[in-house]
C-alpha cells in the first residue's frame, strides 16, 4: 500500500476534478447586449443572462448604467423571460461618448455586471437620471449549493481551467525531470540517466500536445479563432518543436554515449529556452493570455474559492498522472535496455 498510495490519490483527484469540475453549476451572469452601440432615438436594449431569474424573481429587477463613477438607473424595464430583459433608453440630453457598463440586480441572482457593454455616442442618447438606490443587501444569490463564477466571455469555458492549465504544469514538471537527469548524465555518463531524461521528454510532449489542443479549443470559444499570433501561444509551439528536435537528434546519433552527451547538452539549453518562451517573454510583451501582457491572471480575476477547490486538486492529479506515466514508460525502457544487453552478450 505504501508504494502505490500516490497512484490511488492520483485517480481520486482526477475523478474529483471530472465530477465536481463538470457538474458544479455556473452562477448567473450577463452574457450579451443588443444593440452594442446606441446613436440616436428611443432605443430598446435587450440584455441576455445565463442561469438568471429575471422573470421569476418576485421582488423585481433593477438596471443601471455605469461609467467613470456615474450610475444612471433605468426605470423602464421589462423582464421577457428568466434570461431576457428589455430596457428602454430615452433621448433626453447628450452625454460624453464612450463605453458604459450595465448592472442588473435582483434578490435571487444578486448584482450582475457586464463591463463595457454598450457604446453611447455623444450625439445620440442619454439616460434619464433616476434615483438609483442601493444594491440589494443580498451579497450572495439565494440559490443553494456551490457555483462557479460566471465571467464575461469565459462563461462555461472556465471549466477548461481544470484541464488546460494542469496539463501544462505536468509538461513543465516532466521537462524539469529531464533537465535534472541530463545534468546527472553529464556528471556520471550513466546511460540509465540518459534513458530517464529521454523518456521524461517523450511523456512531456504528450502533455504538451494535450495542452496545445485544449488551449486551441479555449481560444476558439473565447477569442474567436483556433490560433492567434500571441506571444505565449507562439512560445508554446516553439517549445514543442524544440523538444521534437531533441527526439530527432537522438535518433540521428548511433553511438549511445555520444548520443547521451549531445542530447543532455541540448536538453539543458532547451529547458532554459522553454522558461524564456512561456514564462518570461509573454510578461514583457502584449499578450491575450491571462497573466501576461497586462492581462489579469486567473488568481486575480477569475479564481474564487469555488474554483480553487477544484483547480488545486486538478493540478496535483494531472502532475501525479504525468509522473505515473513517466514511471511506467521508464520501467518499460529499462526492461528493453536489459534485454538488448543480454542479447548482445
Amino acid at each position: 500500500m505504501r508504494h502505490w498510495w500516490w497512484k490511488v490519490l492520483c485517480v481520486l483527484l482526477l475523478v474529483y476534478t471530472a465530477v465536481v469540475g463538470l457538474q458544479t453549476p455556473l452562477g448567473p451572469g450577463l452574457v450579451h447586449v443588443d444593440p452594442a452601440r446606441v446613436d440616436t432615438g428611443l432605443v430598446e436594449i435587450q440584455l441576455t443572462g445565463y442561469a438568471t431569474h429575471f422573470a421569476s424573481c418576485t421582488s423585481g429587477n433593477h438596471v443601471w448604467f455605469e461609467k467613470a463613477g456615474i450610475a444612471v438607473c433605468q426605470p423602464d424595464i421589462k423582464a421577457i423571460s428568466d434570461n431576457t430583459i428589455l430596457v428602454k433608453v430615452s433621448p433626453v440630453h447628450s452625454t460624453s461618448p464612450g463605453m458604459w457598463s450595465i448592472v442588473v440586480d435582483n434578490a435571487t441572482d444578486g448584482p450582475l455586471r457586464l463591463a463595457d457593454a454598450v457604446y453611447i455616442n455623444s450625439d445620440g442618447i442619454a439616460m434619464t437620471a433616476a434615483p438609483c438606490g442601493m444594491m440589494t443587501d443580498n451579497s450572495s444569490p439565494s440559490s443553494f449549493g456551490p457555483q462557479f463564477p460566471n465571467r464575461s466571455i469565459l462563461n462555461e469555458t472556465i471549466r477548461n481551467l481544470f484541464f488546460h492549465v494542469p496539463m501544462w504544469f505536468s509538461m513543465i514538471v516532466l521537462m524539469g525531470i529531464a533537465f535534472v537527469y541530463s545534468i546527472m548524465h553529464l556528471r556520471s555518463g550513466s546511460l540509465d540517466h540518459d534513458l530517464a531524461a529521454s523518456i521524461a521528454v517523450n511523456v512531456s510532449l504528450l502533455f504538451g500536445a494535450l495542452g496545445i489542443i485544449t488551449g486551441s479549443i479555449w481560444a476558439r470559444a473565447t477569442w474567436g479563432g483556433w490560433w492567434t499570433s500571441d506571444t505565449k501561444l507562439n512560445g508554446s509551439a516553439l517549445t514543442l518543436l524544440m523538444y521534437l528536435a531533441y527526439v530527432i537528434l537522438r535518433g540521428s546519433v548511433p553511438d549511445a554515449h555520444k548520443r547521451g552527451r549531445l542530447a543532455a547538452v541540448y536538453n539543458i539549453f532547451a529547458f532554459m529556452l522553454m522558461l524564456v518562451f512561456i514564462m518570461v517573454l509573454p510578461r514583457l510583451t502584449d499578450s491575450l493570455h491571462p497573466g501576461n501582457g497586462g492581462n489579469p491572471a486567473f488568481s486575480q480575476y477569475d479564481l474564487d474559492d469555488s474554483l480553487r477547490a477544484v483547480f488545486y486538486p486538478a493540478c496535483a492529479g494531472w502532475i501525479l498522472l504525468g509522473i505515473w506515466a513517466y514511471n511506467l514508460r521508464l520501467r518499460y525502457g529499462r526492461l528493453n535496455a536489459l534485454l538488448d544487453e543480454n542479447e548482445s552478450h
